[in-house]
C-alpha cells in the first residue's frame, strides 16, 4: 500500500514488480511489467502506452524493500500472492474481499482503491514541488497535457507561488536599479557612517577616528 501512495504506480505495475526491478541504493522502481487480470488469468505485458519507466521512492520505504525482497531471486515478485503467483484484483466488495480490501479494513481508514492511493502520490508529489514533466515520468502518461489535464486542480496552489515569485523577482530588480543610480549612492554615502577614499569605505570611529 505504501508503494502505491508514495510511487503512484497502477495496480498491475505494482503487482508486476520483480526483485531485478528494484535498485534500493538509488531508491529507484523499474517498471517493465503490468499484471493485468482479465477473467481469472493474470496476463503480463509491458505497462499502459508501451512505454518503460523509472520511478523514485521515498527513503523511508528501502529498509521496507530490502526486508520485501531478501532472500528472493531475481525474478521471484516483489509483492507475490498465493504461491508465489500475482496477487489477484483488489476488489473492495464486502461479499469478495481481497488482501487489498483486508489492509484497508485492518487499517481504520475509509475504503479506498489502489487508484486512488495513485491520486495521492499526485498530491504528495505536486505538494513536494514537482515539475509536470518529472510528475508526468513517474505517472507513465503519454504526455505532460494528459498530466496537467487529469490533476490541474492540484495545481491551482502553485497560482500563488507563481505571483510570489514574480513579486519577489520585480522586487530584487527594482533594489539593483535604485542601487546602482549614482544620485542614490551620493545620498546614502552622506546618511551612513564611512569616510570613502576611491572605492574603499572606512568606518568613522565614535571619536571621529577613522
Amino acid at each position: 500500500m505504501l508503494v502505491l501512495a508514495y510511487c503512484g504506480l497502477r495496480w498491475g505495475e505494482a503487482t508486476g514488480l520483480r526483485v531485478k526491478h528494484l535498485d534500493v541504493l538509488r531508491r529507484r522502481l523499474m517498471i517493465e511489467e503490468n499484471a493485468v487480470q482479465v477473467g481469472s488469468v493474470i496476463e503480463v505485458g509491458i505497462p499502459k502506452n508501451h512505454k518503460k519507466r523509472t520511478v523514485p521512492f521515498p527513503r523511508f520505504l528501502s529498509e521496507q524493500l530490502a526486508r520485501q525482497c531478501a532472500g528472493k531471486g531475481r525474478d521471484d515478485l516483489v509483492f507475490p500472492g498465493e504461491n508465489g503467483r500475482h496477487l489477484r484484483l483488489a476488489r473492495v466488495h464486502e461479499d469478495n474481499m481481497s488482501w487489498f480490501a483486508g489492509a484497508v479494513k485492518g487499517s481504520g481508514v475509509p475504503r479506498i482503491t489502489p487508484h486512488d492511493l495513485r491520486h495521492s502520490a499526485a498530491s504528495f508529489a505536486v505538494s513536494a514541488g514537482a515539475n509536470v514533466k518529472a510528475f508526468q515520468k513517474m505517472l507513465g502518461h503519454s504526455s505532460a497535457a494528459m498530466t496537467l489535464d487529469v490533476y490541474a486542480d492540484l495545481f491551482d496552489g502553485d497560482l500563488d507561488s507563481v505571483s510570489c515569485a514574480l513579486d519577489h523577482a520585480v522586487s530584487l530588480a527594482s533594489v539593483g536599479k535604485m542601487w546602482a543610480n549614482p544620485k542614490f549612492q551620493t545620498k546614502q554615502k552622506a546618511l551612513l557612517p564611512f569616510v570613502y577614499k576611491g572605492s574603499r569605505a572606512f568606518l568613522i570611529g565614535g571619536d571621529g577616528g577613522i
